[in-house]
């Protein structure tokens, strides 16, 4: 487990030993602080305290420690204040840049250096609580007569270090007494206080910074998993280690570089199994094996969906409402915004089930159009064609859906009634590449005068949006997916695009009981046949680019997005000369 295997909290290294050990650091503090400092043991200067400029400089920069730590600090103090524990937070230099103490003692606590501006780096102040772990980057208690001079022989000060999430020391916590028991025991309390109050400081930054990223927490205790976890890692979609907390930097090997190393490489689990991780499973059950054969308690959390808002804030809602910010869908309805109120015909292009003829219809809102006539081009025959166009008088769009369906005659005809309905403005859907339309070159330019591409749904970066829009539409908002459900679909393949999912959806809340679909609730994918290079990737360099974009380059999800091997992304990430953000 952590403590025992691994040592994650491994509580002041340099001085949770013997007394021999805290003896021989206390003395080799005051040897520096006499050899390379040049202090007087016998002094009784009073505290270093900064300048009001300089007080407002340190905690300017510490003002994302300082937002982070101030509810646990808060916490703490409710319980510590009946024993008169004051509580400070420095910054990495020894200056003290926030404090919790009783007002009736403020005269003292000021002089002795227990309040806001307070420098108690051990250059200045001499062996001390804050110096002291600045120096060994671990917990330490400095009790009474272990201070440097004679000014501060009556505290007792325990500080813990406070790391940020790339493993750097970010600030102190120390919790301090101006007149203590004479037992150094009698602190040891303050210690476990101060440790996990630390600890919880650095899990709040981490998430924090994480609503993007996956972050996988541990503890060696399944009770105190979801609320109270040891330790934290900040990973990106393929598993890469994004920022840590100072607990896990023990699960790595003793000098090994941390950050963008893979997760895999210590734990036996990859961002694939992560969602089996997410709190609807029981927590005794989210067991992570260690390379080591020790064994950890995880709770994953997922990232947030982008909520990344369309940039043109006057955009009609029928082309708004068609992407949740995809980066292609929000440079497609940008262009189809600037086109839809002129009478350029307009050539829709994409796969099957992308929402082709949604987009037809939401140009067509946007558009001047008071008409609208939909025909399918399978089997449309000239005479049809004449009666639904034939007595236009108003300003209107035709939507002819699959032109590839158009026959010969159809498309003759089609051309001598636009010659004789200048009101009607042209929008076709295609499944085919537009050089395989088999159109004549006239009738081809008559329908394309600007060809808009909708990308395939493996591709799109709003897969959750798009979800999630499904449910509260058609489910009245009484649905909603569970986290491993909603991570199963967001690796699928999807072949039918947005009409698959909606299908997939619809299905899973018809066979699901109670308000939550879950794993079991979603329909079977079917058999995928396995192509070495589907049209995705046989295609340019950006199409695959697109698709690990999509999938926050997790191998896996990409794998299982384009129905191939995940040997063989890699491959062809290799042949393209791709490299992850970051």
């Amino acid at each position: 487990m952590v403590r025992d295997a691994r040592h994650v909290e491994e509580i002041g290294r340099v001085l949770e030993g013997s007394h021999t050990n805290r003896d021989s650091f206390i003395s080799a503090s005051w040897r520096r602080c006499v050899e390379l400092y040049g202090m007087d043991p016998m002094r009784s200067d009073p505290a270093y305290i900064v300048t009001e400029t300089e007080l407002r400089d340190h905690r300017k920069q510490a003002e994302w420690l300082i937002a982070a730590a101030r509810s646990g600090l808060q916490s703490l103090f409710r319980q510590v204040a009946g024993q008169n524990y004051v509580l400070l937070l420095t910054d990495a230099k020894g200056v003290c840049v926030d404090f919790f103490g009783d007002d009736l003692f403020t005269d003292d606590l000021r002089r002795s250096g227990l309040h806001l501006g307070s420098n108690w780096s051990e250059n200045l102040a001499g062996t001390c609580g804050v110096g002291a772990c600045i120096v060994t980057q671990a917990p330490v208690t400095v009790h009474q007569d272990d201070h440097f001079g004679n000014a501060h022989t009556a505290l007792s000060c325990t500080a813990a270090p406070i790391f940020d999430s790339l493993g750097q020391l970010a600030a102190v916590l120390d919790i301090s007494l101006l007149r203590s028991p004479a037992p150094k025991t009698s602190q040891n309390l303050a210690m476990t206080l101060v440790t996990a109050a630390a600890r919880r400081v650095e899990m709040a930054n981490l998430m924090a910074e994480s609503p993007r990223d996956w972050v996988l927490r541990l503890s060696s205790s399944p009770e105190f998993l979801d609320v109270d976890p040891e330790a934290a890692i900040r990973l990106d979609g393929s598993g890469r280690v994004l920022g840590y907390t100072r607990a896990a930097r023990h699960l790595f090997p003793e000098g090994s570089v941390i950050l963008g190393s893979r997760i895999d490489q210590v734990l036996d689990v990859s961002v694939d199994d992560l969602p089996d991780l997410m709190r609807d499973r029981p927590t005794e059950e989210r067991v992570i094996q260690m390379r080591d054969g020790g064994g950890l308690f995880g709770h994953a959390i997922a990232p947030k969906a982008p909520r990344t808002p369309l940039q043109n804030n006057r955009r009609d809602g029928a082309l708004a409402g068609l992407t949740g910010g995809d980066p292609a869908m929000t440079q497609l309805l940008s262009q189809a915004e600037r086109l839809a109120p002129g009478r350029v015909p307009l050539l829709i292009t994409g796969e099957t089930g992308t929402g082709k003829t949604r987009l037809a219809r939401a140009i067509h809102m946007t558009s001047k159009s008071q008409g609208f006539i939909s025909l399918s081009c399978a089997g449309l025959e000239p005479q049809t064609l004449a009666e639904a166009c034939g007595n236009v008088v108003d300003p209107t769009t035709l939507l002819l859906r699959r032109i590839e369906d158009l026959q010969p005659d159809t498309a003759a005809a089609l051309g001598g009634l636009l010659d004789q309905q200048p009101d009607l403005r042209t929008i076709a859907t295609t499944c085919v590449d537009p050089a395989t339309l088999g159109l004549t070159r006239p009738v081809f330019h008559r329908l394309a005068g600007c060809t808009l591409t909708v990308p395939p749904l493996r591709m799109r970066r709003d897969l959750g949006w798009l979800m999630s829009r499904h449910l509260v539409r058609h489910a009245a908002g009484a649905m909603r997916l569970s986290p491993s459900a909603r991570a199963e679909l967001m690796g699928r393949r999807w072949p039918g695009n947005i009409r698959e999912l909606e299908q997939v959806l619809d299905v899973a809340a018809a066979f699901c009981v109670g308000p939550v679909i879950d794993l079991p609730d979603l329909p079977d994918t079917g058999p995928i046949p396995q192509h070495d290079d589907p049209p995705a990737l046989a295609g340019t360099s950006e199409c695959l680019e697109d698709v690990l974009e999509a999938c926050a380059w997790n191998m896996a999800c990409a794998a299982r997005r384009l129905g191939v091997n995940r040997s063989t992304i890699l491959r062809r990430i290799r042949k393209a000369g791709l490299r992850a953000p970051g």
